[in-house]
């Protein structure tokens, strides 16, 4: 009889000479894919393990990396106060605007679709068009800025609600209220065009066969069929909510300052922009980055269980 070790070596043959029989059944396929997968190892792949190397190293982009191990880890954990502040920035908004603005993807996709087609186009590039605008947050400088002519100070005071005007952006009881309220207007973006294409997508007849069988009503249509049938989208626009709530770093830079007062809308991605292009520490920046990317990745899957999806 063969013993355990020898059937685990014959499970693991295989298992490689039926991945090799696909990769020949299927060579044109992968050869139509190789250049994404170079152009991905290259600037992802290499990137993200380059970065994890150099978290366990002392680098300064002058000299070569000297080896420190754990140091800059526990560093992040035990001495960077200011690591716990961009923690608690980041969870915050995560937390806020991670939902909110998926679901409001979903609800204005939902709501556009019922529209007629070239109403329905008119209204996608309204939601959509923040997104791609650039620095169009900017505009939130003028209308939140800090003396007697910002938009939001002069019309309270000409309202005799203030007597004096306010600093929304650099004071820290005001300045991550607005900058989650401006992530908000901004979050309409490839999670709202996926959820559009999804529910495009959806063949008509099913509505009409779950007629039949019973749906009386448009809630019981979304969720008995509509979300099941969108389950790749769904999953699609989770993963660019995590990466857009957990990566905020221009939005707090911009209009709160960088630094800001006393770090109030301090957040991981700008924690790394600082050790990473301001002191130049690039291993502490990538322990930061690799941190991030661990909670980012954890997420992710949770997520995923969540909408059980593979």
């Amino acid at each position: 009889m063969k013993s355990t070790k020898d059937l685990a070596i014959i499970n693991a043959q295989l298992k490689k000479d039926r991945l090799w029989h696909e990769i020949k059944k299927n060579k044109e396929n992968y050869l139509l894919m190789l250049p994404y997968l170079l152009i991905f190892t290259w600037f992802t792949v290499i990137p993200v393990l380059s970065s994890i190397g150099l978290s366990f190293t002392y680098f300064n982009m002058l000299e070569t990396p000297k080896w420190r191990g754990w140091l800059n880890y526990s560093r992040l954990f035990l001495d960077d106060d200011v690591f716990l502040i961009a923690v608690k920035n980041t969870l915050v908004f995560a937390f806020i605007t991670g939902p909110i603005s998926y679901f409001a993807c979903l609800l204005f996709a939902w709501l556009i679709n019922e529209l007629p087609p070239k109403l329905r186009a008119f209204m996608t590039l309204v939601f959509y068009a923040p997104s791609i605008s650039g620095a169009a947050f900017v505009i939130w400088k003028y209308i939140l800025s800090g003396d007697m002519y910002g938009l939001l100070n002069s019309t309270l005071m000409k309202s005799e609600f203030l007597n004096e005007p306010i600093q929304w952006l650099t004071d820290p009881t005001y300045n991550m209220k607005f900058i989650i309220l401006v992530q908000l207007w901004l979050s309409l973006g490839a999670s709202f065009l996926a959820f559009i294409a999804g529910l495009q997508s959806i063949d008509k007849l099913m509505y009409e066969a779950a007629a039949i069988d019973g749906i009386k009503n448009r809630w019981q249509e979304l969720w008995f069929i509509t979300l099941p049938s969108m389950k790749p989208q769904l999953m699609f626009g989770a993963v660019m909510q995590i990466a857009a709530s957990f990566g905020v770093s221009s939005i707090c830079m911009e209009l709160a300052g960088f630094p800001s007062t006393n770090y109030s809308a301090r957040t991981v991605v700008t924690h790394i922009y600082d050790y990473g292009t301001v002191r130049y520490e690039m291993g502490y920046a990538s322990a930061i980055a690799t941190v991030l990317f661990l909670v980012m990745i954890l997420t992710r899957n949770v997520i995923s269980k969540m909408l059980k999806t593979d």
